[in-house]
């Protein structure tokens, strides 16, 4: 019985680490989806810094300075998606290692309930009364 209650446990954390999972894997869509952000203001900004309208002359440092800001800023992006496709690797493992053990716990309880109902078939057979013919000889 507390192997059961082994492979319920562990069907119960697989589902809570395939959670955190699907979380690390949101932020780190989120993230992606931030870093296209970024990367499509900077083409902004440097289309505006080569346009040869005299509006974006006047505004051309400060759309250098806007770039060095967005460079910094998808770098800093960029280590921190590393980080995350890290931390959704490392969930992932966890999940399936926990799987792995709840299938080998059910396999086991799965084992161990086939051999108690062979032992009671046996019990069953070997405690049964002997045929009437065999007990008139």
């Amino acid at each position: 019985m507390a192997e059961q209650a082994r492979s319920q446990k562990l069907k119960r954390l697989v589902a809570v680490q395939r959670h955190l999972e699907q979380m690390a894997e949101s932020e780190l869509a989120a993230t992606a989806r931030h870093r296209a952000e970024v990367a499509q203001s900077m083409e902004v900004v440097i289309d505006a810094i080569g346009s040869m309208e005299p509006v974006h002359r006047q505004f051309s440092q400060h759309y250098a300075e806007r770039f060095g800001r967005l460079t910094l800023k998808e770098q800093q992006l960029e280590s921190v998606q590393q980080i995350q496709e890290n931390k959704v690797l490392k969930e992932r493992t966890k999940a399936e290692r926990l799987e792995e053990h709840m299938k080998e716990a059910r396999d086991l309880e799965d084992r161990e309930a086939a051999d108690e109902a062979i032992y009671d078939l046996l019990e069953i057979t070997f405690s049964a009364p002997a045929s009437s013919k065999l007990q008139r000889s």
